[in-house]
């Protein structure tokens, strides 16, 4: 937990409450701090001059303008230990099934810039550390974040074995979209039977259609219905319908799943980091009705 900056609108406060809120639930959680991003990795997504600008706190204005905050010491520490905890989730999930990354889903970061709210891209650079050091062959990321995964979709671009899916709001930011493998813009108001229904219509045939071996999942609640930046109206469970069907469409392949945050907008963290907190539980549950992996 970094301190959060002087200037900028984003409320870090929703980490503390994402953890206050797991530790309190009658879920046995077990936690790991996971182990910084090396630099080299991040380089090999992001250009490198980008990522001495970040390392150094020396990122300039208007880059931070576009990133919602200022870049300081402390932030450039976070970014680097919150990549690292995706790739770690990964890890983890390989064995279990299921793991959870309790931030990050930094969807929104480019090549040579961070933006809305996002450093480095977590879900690219450990999609492609995984894939260089041979712990997967094929990966599909799931964005289930209310704003399309404009970031993943660019960094991502013409491999072959990195498939990207997002569904998203089709009028909310970025006003400029990429183009994810498979885009499924939604339109305002969607309610749950809505989404489930364009859900069901979509992950299932890419699953089978690109035959991943590891699923990362952007699990962003910013398409509550209550959420200040989301356009959706799901409700809570129709959040913990989405986390099941998810888990329950990629564990049914005998493949493991790793998640991370991703968006959520309120102005009480309280009531936010709960939410997070209710999506990774709703993960986790529904990973036990399905065995363990074999130890990788």
């Amino acid at each position: 937990m970094a301190p959060a900056p002087t200037r900028g609108t984003f409320r870090f406060d929703k980490y503390m409450a994402v953890m206050a809120a797991l530790r309190t639930s009658d879920y046995p959680v077990t936690e790991h701090a996971p182990p910084p991003m090396p630099r080299r990795w991040l380089e090999a997504v992001h250009c490198p001059d980008y990522v001495e600008q970040v390392f150094t706190a020396s990122v300039p204005h208007e880059k931070e303008r576009r990133i919602g905050f200022p870049v300081t010491p402390h932030i450039a520490q976070r970014v680097q230990h919150t990549n690292g905890g995706t790739w770690f989730a990964a890890q983890l999930a390989r064995g279990h099934g299921y793991a959870a990354n309790s931030a990050a889903g930094s969807h929104h970061a480019l090549y040579d810039t961070g933006a809305g709210y996002c450093v480095f891209n977590d879900l690219a650079v450990a999609a492609n550390r995984l894939i260089a050091e041979g712990e997967a062959q094929r990966i599909l990321i799931v964005d289930l974040d209310v704003h399309q995964g404009d970031g993943t979709a660019s960094l991502t671009a013409g491999r072959e074995d990195i498939f990207t899916l997002s569904l998203h709001a089709e009028k909310n930011f970025p006003v400029r979209k990429a183009n994810s493998s498979l885009d499924v813009p939604l339109p305002d108001g969607v309610d749950d039977d809505g989404y489930l229904e364009a859900l069901d219509r979509q992950l299932p045939r890419v699953l089978d259609g690109f035959e991943p071996d590891l699923v990362l999942y952007q699990a962003g609640v910013d398409g509550h219905a209550d959420d200040r930046l989301g356009r959706l109206s799901l409700s809570d469970e129709g959040l913990d319908r989405r986390d099941e069907f998810v888990i329950a469409a990629v564990r049914s392949r005998g493949l493991p799943v790793a998640s991370s945050l991703g968006g959520g907008y309120g102005k009480d963290p309280r009531v936010i980091g709960a939410r997070h907190a209710r999506s990774m539980i709703a993960c986790a549950r529904a990973n036990e009705g399905f065995s363990a992996l074999p130890a990788a």
